[in-house]
């Protein structure tokens, strides 16, 4: 195992320590959490925006507003999901996890034609494979709930074709998250958003895919259901 993989292994530990116990503990933990990522965020943005930029103040200032808001935005969406459902913001979190576990092995696995110039490392297949294992979550917790008839992980009362629409909408702004950042990241001629989390990179590289399904979630719901 090298040492970068360590890296991403014992990052990946801690993160998911950090938002189980936020998530468990009180709704407050929850709503600091998703402040402190967000002003974390901002800040990467930031400096992403300057090296995209440069010396063009006003662009920069924009970009910079407009993140701002948007970030506020997420931080409110999340909040608000979490308060309407518990169980639905632990299922959004684990379809975006399972998502982009799906487009790294599947990407990294079959390879093939390439999805955008923006991201080189995005592959058709890779995409598709975020699709597919954007289901997972689901199938899991139907699993244990056919095991133990836990109510907790009763899901069966949502609409089947509700759910399908959930995992392939999450999955879809998850990818198009990854790709704006991507695209910002490539202009910017850098690598990684930041250097906070060793052997991912950047706050922003690890979330970007949840800053924007979130949201998409949030707005699709109070839209259409």
């Amino acid at each position: 195992m090298n040492n970068n993989l360590s890296k991403r292994i014992f990052t990946s530990i801690i993160l998911s320590a950090v938002l189980l116990i936020c998530l468990f503990f009180h709704k407050y933990s929850w709503l600091i959490l998703l402040i402190s990522a967000s002003i974390t965020c901002f800040f990467e943005f930031n400096n992403l925006s300057k090296k995209v930029w440069k010396r063009k103040r006003s662009s920069i200032y924009l970009a910079n507003l407009i993140s701002i808001f948007y970030l506020i935005f997420f931080t409110f969406s999340a909040y608000e999901i979490y308060n309407a459902s518990f169980k639905a913001i632990i299922l959004v979190i684990l379809i975006c996890i399972f998502s982009d576990i799906g487009g790294y092995v599947v990407g990294k696995s079959v390879g093939g034609k390439k999805l955008t110039k923006i991201s080189p490392n995005k592959t058709v297949s890779g995409s598709v494979g975020s699709f597919i294992f954007s289901f997972t979550p689901i199938m899991i917790i139907s699993l244990i709930y056919e095991l133990t008839k836990k109510n907790e992980f009763q899901i069966h009362h949502y609409e089947i074709d509700n759910l399908i629409f959930l995992c392939l909408i999450t999955s879809l702004m998850c990818q198009l998250g990854d790709l704006f950042i991507s695209y910002f990241k490539r202009k910017a001629k850098i690598k990684d958003t930041g250097s906070i989390l060793p052997g991912h990179g950047g706050l922003l590289d690890r979330i970007d895919g949840i800053i924007f399904a979130i949201p998409g979630v949030f707005l699709i719901d109070k839209i259409f259901f």
